[in-house]
């Protein structure tokens, strides 16, 4: 054979089987161990330092979940199940992952308002599923898609509840009457008035103000409506010039504002500076040392020993005592076991605080 021909047909020979290598071989990487947990995020929900994107974990959840990747899981769950599916699922999650419950309620309103949808409206079927889980957030989110839609707002605020009128309920009317109102306080106190006992309207109010303070920030039509000239004027604005009746509520869900508004999630010492800023509210003190004990609890139920030492840093005994009781409330709110608040008193480290812990509880003074 010619030298010539025979190193063109060698060449064809080896591109053959160097093609052959290539198809069958499998040039993907090893796959590397993947972390099937991650440290919960500081207080709001930020990635822990130094870390990227959360990488899934063996269950295909992520390590750390945000709100947007929780959210968009329970809604898939809830459109190929049922709202009972993803509220479970939610409950599960916030009691494996304490850091979720700082975006659990907004989700749970998501929810509800999905399943009013759902459900064209027949509210006692989107209420037959268990809906305490995130202090009833799936209730509130229902109740204000209902107004929303309502040809009868007004009269239908008394009608939805009926004939149980439990608090959540009303409590998620009260969220529901600052969708109807667009926000006017004046308006909403007006038609929380409707509710036949002072301790229904005191429970509306709650709702109003929890609204107004801690409004969904993701839905432009919930934006917090505080003006800033009054706000300059009156840090506790609108708390001061409301009735007796309803000021109780509006300085107890204040700090949600005072916190949101000075980034608590990259300034956690804003914890203790709330409780300073408390020392201000007139009247209204002990009600707000009780929110700023609330919202600490509820944005660290993963550190639940130093939310605690944010009460301590209390001006006297009586804020210390009443921001310890905020802590208790929250707490037993989103834990409603059997001994939730036994368990919580046991894990504080401060003796001050501890002590106050088991009192709120209406348990015995020490842990002997």
């Amino acid at each position: 054979m010619q030298p010539r021909l025979f190193a063109i047909i060698t060449a064809v020979l080896l591109g053959a089987l160097g093609l052959g290598a290539v198809a069958v071989t499998d040039w993907a990487p090893a796959s590397s161990p993947v972390a099937s947990s991650a440290a919960p995020p500081a207080a709001g929900g930020a990635q822990p330092s130094g870390s990227g994107s959360a990488q899934p974990s063996s269950t295909a959840d992520p390590a750390v979940w945000t709100r947007s990747t929780l959210r968009n899981k329970l809604m898939s769950e809830m459109e190929k199940a049922d709202p009972g599916v993803a509220l479970a699922d939610l409950d599960k999650t916030t009691k494996e992952k304490p850091y979720t419950v700082r975006f659990c309620h907004p989700i749970a309103h998501e929810l509800g308002h999905a399943a009013v949808q759902r459900y064209k409206q027949d509210f006692q079927k989107v209420i037959s599923f268990p809906h305490e889980t995130c202090a009833a957030g799936y209730l509130h989110g229902a109740v204000e898609e209902m107004l929303a839609n309502s040809k009868d707002p007004q009269g239908d605020i008394l009608k939805l509840c009926a004939p149980a009128n439990k608090g959540p309920c009303i409590h998620g009317v009260g969220h529901g009457i600052m969708f109807v109102t667009k926000q006017d306080i004046p308006q909403a106190r007006e038609l929380c008035k409707k509710f036949p006992t002072q301790h229904q309207q005191i429970t509306c109010s709650e709702g109003v103000f929890m609204q107004l303070f801690a409004p969904d920030e993701e839905d432009e039509k919930a934006k917090a409506n505080l003006p800033a000239d009054k706000l300059a004027a009156d840090p506790f604005y609108p708390c001061s010039e409301q009735p007796s009746l309803f000021q109780s509520a509006c300085y107890f869900y204040a700090p949600t504002f005072y916190l949101s508004s000075h980034d608590y999630a990259n300034h956690p010492e804003v914890f203790a500076e709330a409780l300073k800023w408390c020392q201000g509210a007139g009247g209204g003190r002990t009600d707000c040392a009780h929110g700023v004990g609330s919202r600490t609890m509820k944005y660290n139920l993963d550190r639940v020993d130093w939310a605690a030492q944010q009460c301590a840093t209390g001006k006297d005994a009586t804020q210390r005592k009443d921001c310890t009781a905020g802590l208790v409330s929250y707490y037993t709110v989103n834990y409603t076991e059997s001994g939730a608040a036994a368990r919580l008193c046991s894990q504080l480290t401060n003796k001050e605080i501890q002590g106050y812990c088991r009192n709120s509880a209406g348990l015995a003074s020490t842990l002997d």
